[in-house]
């Protein structure tokens, strides 16, 4: 068998292009695997999804019905919030793993949890104050995937610092306890789970919270903030600040390269560019921003500026690295009227311009050293239909923009375990049934 796995050439993508290796340096448990590989397949790494709320995958679907004619991310909030008062930690957990389990079979080797559904309904503190923050981390466990589990800072219900609403009261911690809770899950801190910081938006965290907070981090801490997302956001922190939000944060606060912006949909020009040159990352979500009629990210100027980005799938109504990676270019392409958008002279294939770098944000933004292949990765089925004839350069694209979400991907294997075999999470079916229980108990 030595043998046989010394003679076998496996095809890698990097951002550098596909090399050939040989699995001789892999670990024990995938060089059997690679052994019976096929030459068609291609290794590729695993993505980070740069932003989720796990809960919101049990409402998937159940926001599609027009309530008014002027249906916006506004009346949206108001459906999300009603589901989020119904989910308990048991239920969290199970929703949860049935969406971590959907984004490895997707191609997501790890994902940053935006994590704001903190107490009881009513706003009171469950027994454990950090109930629902476990169930994550065992949803996390029991799936496999790397979590960066990211407490968030929710405290007031718009720039004017009113106060939350009753359906918003179960979001909210004071200081000290963000900090305890903060403190509690870094003591669980291991290889496959990371903790870091969230503030929710400048509309929700005071100014006098967010530069306490920002001031007294761990070095290297990642943080993470919802901002410029909708149009209405910008006029009122213009009303109120005198500021447009990114504007406002960059002038306020030491944004660097250990900062995730997500959204940031509505910038001007000097925004595009201050973000650039701070080093931080933002965090596209391009089904959930469609589905929810945000507004286009300026990716091409972003790009010409230097900017680093990554991809989300936010509010799940999509979970999958080929959507999320295809609207990308997609939105921009029709924005525009111009073909490859997201591409270079030294880069001239979109998927691989736009995998490199949503790859590489993955370290910074979720306070992991970089994964080496040999542990992360997924494998390309090149027979598969939606690949099948196209050179090893291009499978990629063929992935990205000719494949029907997942169905080219047969293994998953993260910190060197096999977590999706043959298309389907070795813990499919149990996984399933459990989520099938916590739908019915969530609507009934």
């Amino acid at each position: 068998m030595s043998g046989q796995i010394m003679s076998v050439q496996l095809s890698l993508w990097t951002p550098e292009g596909v090399r050939r290796f040989s699995p001789e340096g892999l670990p024990v448990a995938l060089r059997a695997i690679a052994a019976s590989s096929s030459d068609r397949s291609l290794y590729v790494p695993t993505l980070p999804n740069l932003h989720s709320h796990a809960f919101q995958r049990a409402m998937a679907g159940r926001a599609e019905r027009r309530q008014n004619s002027h249906d916006s991310f506004w009346t949206w909030r108001e459906t999300m919030y009603a589901a989020a008062a119904r989910f308990s930690p048991e239920l969290l957990r199970d929703v949860a793993a049935q969406l971590y389990a959907e984004m490895l079979q997707a191609g997501y080797g790890s994902v940053c949890e935006f994590h704001y559904l903190h107490h009881q309904p009513d706003g009171s503190v469950y027994a454990d104050p950090a109930a629902m923050s476990l169930a994550l981390i065992e949803a996390a466990e029991l799936t496999g995937i790397r979590l960066t589990l990211l407490p968030v800072l929710y405290q007031c219900g718009g720039f004017d610092a009113r106060p939350l609403s009753p359906r918003q009261v179960r979001f909210h911690n004071s200081l000290e306890q963000w900090w305890e809770l903060f403190e509690r899950l870094r003591s669980l801190q291991m290889p496959r789970l990371r903790v870091g910081c969230a503030l929710h938006s400048l509309r929700a965290v005071p100014e006098s919270a967010l530069r306490s907070l920002v001031d007294a981090l761990p070095s290297g801490t990642p943080i993470h903030m919802h901002i410029a997302e909708q149009i209405g956001e910008v006029e009122e922190c213009l009303a109120l600040r005198g500021q447009r939000p990114v504007t406002w944060l960059l002038d306020h606060a030491p944004v660097d390269g250990h900062w995730t912006l997500v959204h940031a949909t509505h910038l001007d020009p000097a925004e595009v560019q201050g973000i650039a040159s701070s080093g931080a990352v933002v965090a596209l979500c391009p089904s959930t921003e469609a589905n929810l009629g945000d507004g286009l990210f300026p990716l091409a100027e972003f790009i010409a500026a230097g900017g680093r980005f990554g991809v989300g799938s936010d509010s799940h109504i999509s979970v999958s690295v080929v959507e999320e990676l295809r609207w990308l270019e997609y939105g921009q392409r029709l924005n525009s009227g111009q073909r490859t958008v997201a591409a270079s002279q030294s880069e001239p294939r979109v998927a691989d311009f736009l995998y490199a770098h949503a790859w590489r944000a993955g370290p910074t933004a979720t306070g992991c050293a970089p994964v080496p292949m040999a542990t992360d990765w997924l494998r390309l089925d090149g027979e598969d239909p939606a690949l099948c004839g196209l050179a090893l350069d291009d499978l990629l694209s063929g992935w990205i923009f000719a494949s029907q979400r997942a169905s080219a991907i047969r293994e998953v294997w993260i910190d060197g375990e096999c977590r999706v075999r043959d298309g389907r999470h070795v813990l499919h079916d149990e996984i399933a049934r459990r989520f099938a229980q916590a739908q019915q108990l969530l609507w009934r």
